[in-house]
């Protein structure tokens, strides 16, 4: 019995040996790809769906914080100049305040706006900046993506364009579920929102968006006087809010009007989920 140990101990220390270097491998394969920075988590989506394992994709504004304020760190700001690009979404706050300094910072970025040849809502101050929230839209963004990957890495277009074609499936199978949604009868047309974020989904589907700040502020008394107003008008039945906004003002609103307070997140990794999650909420499935 020792001797037959003996003859195959060696063949339990090599697997050992192996299953213990696996990982390391594969954090060594991950670090040796080129970087690829972005602005958003729904663009990170979409940019690791096309990019595949060519590229590690890594956000600037992290999950759970405002692209409205937030500001990168040093670290970031040192990962952005070592990238290989960077990806904007597009008209959004964090690129409005912080755009000329990032490229100040590496000037020699490679720098892609996925939001090129998008029909933008324009609003007082310029372009509504939620662009992703539309299946319209995403397909001309995934475009972008795959153009911009492309002129990064000619040598494996064949592979973007498949990829690229892939998430076009996800981004009609996701546009058709939403109008087979919004379509049944008893579906609801119109809907409060705390921060209006989802401007081009009401526009896909021909909804209508009641949204309770007023230019970026808290809604004064006459305001939400009109909102309760209006909701009992138009028969709202939904107050959509976001993670990162007082839920007060909604809780005020559903109090007095019996609507329901639904959580959204249209700044979630996840983008099928949440844009079939509005269409549900509205479809009034349970």
């Amino acid at each position: 019995m020792i001797d037959y140990l003996k003859k195959y101990s060696w063949l339990l220390i090599v697997f050992l040996l192996l299953v213990a270097c696996q990982p390391n491998k594969r954090k060594s394969e991950t670090e040796k790809r080129p970087v690829l920075m972005v602005t958003i988590e729904p663009l990170r989506y979409f940019t690791e769906a096309i990019a595949g394992s060519r590229f590690t994709v890594e956000s600037i504004v992290p999950r759970g914080s405002s692209p409205e304020t937030y500001d990168p760190t040093p670290t970031q700001l040192l990962a952005l100049a070592d990238s290989r690009a960077y990806l904007r979404i597009g008209p959004i706050g964090f690129e409005q305040v912080w755009m000329d300094r990032l490229m100040a910072n590496a000037p020699d970025l490679p720098v892609f706006n996925t939001s090129q040849g998008i029909d933008f809502i324009l609003e007082d101050e310029g372009p509504e900046p939620h662009v992703w929230t539309s299946a319209v839209n995403a397909r001309i963004i995934a475009d972008n993506i795959a153009t911009a990957l492309c002129a990064l890495d000619s040598t494996h277009t064949a592979e973007y364009l498949h990829r690229r074609d892939s998430l076009m499936t996800v981004i009609a199978h996701t546009d058709s579920l939403c109008h087979s949604l919004l379509s049944r009868p008893d579906a609801d047309r119109t809907f409060l929102i705390y921060h209006p974020a989802l401007s081009y989904f009401a526009r896909d589907y021909g909804l209508r968006q009641l949204p309770i700040e007023e230019a970026g502020k808290e809604p004064t008394p006459a305001r939400l006087k009109a909102l309760l107003d209006l909701c009992q008008k138009e028969k709202v039945n939904i107050i959509f809010v976001q993670p990162e906004f007082d839920r007060r003002n909604a809780e005020l609103i559903a109090r007095q009007t019996d609507t329901r307070i639904v959580p959204v997140n249209p700044l979630s990794y996840d983008w099928q989920d949440e844009i079939t999650g509005v269409a549900k909420a509205l479809a009034n499935c349970k």
